[in-house]
């Protein structure tokens, strides 16, 4: 039985792929674009085809425009600390992490920015009919969290990026990469950061951030390429100009046997939306998910109404071997907009490697520590 459900926070287990990538690396060797041998080719080649892999899932002929990362953080750093500002204005929607509120605050305390928040419904939904009166000329960024990991709010990107016509969009896919569709190109997303160790069941460490348009930012990270080496400047090829430094090879050998993997989900859609609204039922338990089963991905969270949260998820662990995580999330942003600040929740987040059996379990489980108060 799996009984992680912190699946948002990284992912367990991993596909065994991963760690036969990995340890095709450690017995290669190699590192990428700086040398003329065999290891560097081979090397260099596993990470242009996993580059070429990731561009598939986020729907992007632009495969050159893929930039490694160490992490989502990162990625959305280099964009937001990277981009040229104009007009001083920023707006994001209401469920966003620190990995974006802390950048941005950063930048309001030095007086480069202020930031505006999204109209949106009790569940952090953006609502869109509210949102059509703003003057999105006036802002020179928007950012939205593709899915919120906290009640798993998918966002309507699409939709959203009509409504801000030319302004710059910048998609936080952390929660939905490799799990939830994504299609760049269709959609005109200019910015898009996401990581390797939670929806593509990858190894921590790596991340990446596409960039439509790279004139547009500033690097984040100066150093080293591998090319234009007679020149103290950044080289203004991509992906070259936002990747100083050697990348980390090991962790994208393990992102390319992630995705390769190809891991379908062993759990049933009706089963979860069943459990979803079983627990809806529980009177000593708040459950915070999206209002619309459409817009609801494969994360919720529970507030208990007669104990805290550490508790709760305490209990889970003790006596059933349930892995949650209670608190914030990182999101305080988030528990503002649904009304969990300061205390948070207990979240569930699921893996494709659950089953139905699994979820059964956890709702028994949670009917039981319910009938206690």
């Amino acid at each position: 039985m799996n009984l992680y459900f912190d699946n948002s926070a990284t992912s367990f287990p991993k596909p065994s792929e991963v760690e036969i990538y990995i340890r095709e690396y450690l017995l290669q060797g190699g590192t990428y674009g700086r040398g003329a041998y065999n290891r560097v080719f081979l090397a260099s080649k596993r990470v242009e085809e996993t580059r070429n892999l990731i561009s598939n899932i986020i729907g992007t002929g632009l495969n050159s425009n893929i930039l490694f990362t160490s992490n989502s953080t990162s990625a959305l750093n280099t964009v937001i600390k990277g981009f040229n500002y104009k007009k001083g204005r920023v707006l994001i929607s209401p469920l966003e992490h620190n990995a974006v509120c802390r950048p941005l605050q950063h930048l309001k305390n030095l007086g480069v920015i202020e930031f505006d928040i999204l109209p949106h419904c009790s569940d952090g939904l953006v609502d869109l009919i509210n949102s059509k009166s703003i003057e999105f000329d006036q802002y020179d960024l928007v950012i939205v969290n593709h899915t919120s990991n906290v009640n798993g709010v998918i966002q309507p990107v699409s939709e959203i990026k009509k409504m801000v016509g030319s302004t710059p969009l910048l998609l936080d896919a952390s929660q939905s990469v490799g799990k939830t569709e994504i299609r760049v190109d269709d959609w005109s997303i200019d910015y898009l950061a996401l990581t390797a160790h939670k929806g593509l069941m990858g190894p921590t460490g790596v991340g990446a951030l596409f960039v439509r348009n790279s004139d547009s930012l500033s690097p984040f990270i100066h150093g080293g390429t591998g090319s234009l080496s007679e020149s103290f400047e950044m080289p203004e090829h991509l992906p070259d100009k936002f990747e100083a430094g050697t990348p980390n090879i090991l962790g994208i050998y393990g992102l390319y046997g992630a995705i390769t993997a190809n891991t379908e989900r062993q759990y049933s859609w009706t089963s979860f939306i069943s459990l979803l609204k079983e627990l809806n039922k529980l009177r000593n338990l708040k459950l915070l998910a999206a209002n619309n089963a459409d817009y609801q991905s494969d994360v919720f969270s529970i507030k208990p109404l007669a104990q805290s949260v550490s508790d709760l998820s305490r209990e889970l662990y003790q006596n059933y071997g349930i892995e949650t995580r209670s608190g914030l999330h990182c999101s305080p942003l988030a528990h503002q907009t649904l009304g969990t600040f300061p205390d948070g929740t207990v979240r569930f987040s699921l893996s494709k490697y659950h089953t139905d059996n699994d979820l059964e379990f956890l709702l028994n489980c949670l009917i039981k520590e319910n009938e206690k108060r």
